[in-house]
């Protein structure tokens, strides 16, 4: 990877970045730094010289190493909300077909991002900022699947305590396949299964 540009011309289109493209910018390098070196690599002064930008740049974008490492947990997030959001919409009315996006969609976002997301969670173990953020994430994501199954579900519909299992299910599946200790069909095949047995349990 490069460090500071030699191009004078290149430094000054980074100087004049927007805040947002910034941001941006600084989550691709640190993405692409955790990929090549691992999560160790991950330090504030370390994503400084990487992207090129000086040191208050990236202390005011993150202000600490927590604060990077769970900026990066809210992007994964965010990019496997919309992939899950617009597989939802393009797949087909069926319990069987709602299941399967949601198991491919979860697994696929796991295993995009290699090793980088499980060296994220171990750098943030405990931290207070990742409990908040995972647990908005969870409950907006236990949400969207509780929506998108209720069409299939009895009146009661599906207990919270399924959705819980199913999310446990997911994550253990997918880091799975990520170490390759399964192979990406059978964690989708698995968490699949388990989600259409959940549905099932609910009908009247």
């Amino acid at each position: 990877m490069s460090s500071m540009p030699n191009d004078p011309q290149t430094a000054v289109k980074r100087v004049r970045l927007s805040r947002g493209q910034r941001y941006r910018q600084l989550l691709d390098v640190a993405w692409q730094l955790a990929r090549e070196e691992g999560t160790d690599a991950l330090t504030l002064p370390r994503l400084a010289e990487e992207a090129g930008v000086t040191k208050p740049v990236i202390y005011d974008h993150f202000s600490t190493r927590n604060g990077l490492l769970t900026a990066l947990y809210q992007d994964f997030d965010a990019r496997q909300t919309m992939v899950i959001d617009a597989a939802l919409e393009a797949g087909a009315p069926t319990l069987e077909a709602t299941a399967g996006v949601i198991a491919s969609s979860y697994v696929d976002c796991v295993l995009a991002q290699g090793r980088e997301i499980p060296g994220v969670l171990a750098g943030l173990a405990g931290s207070p900022e990742l409990e908040a953020v995972k647990q908005d994430y969870q409950r907006a994501f236990i949400e969207k699947c509780r929506r998108a199954l209720a069409p299939f579900t009895g009146e009661k519909g599906i207990p919270g305590s399924s959705f819980w299992a199913m999310l446990g299910a997911a994550d253990a599946v997918s880091h799975a396949a990520a170490r390759r200790e399964i192979s990406t069909e059978e964690a989708k095949a698995e968490l699949n299964e388990f989600i259409v047995a959940m549905a099932a349990r609910s009908e009247p």
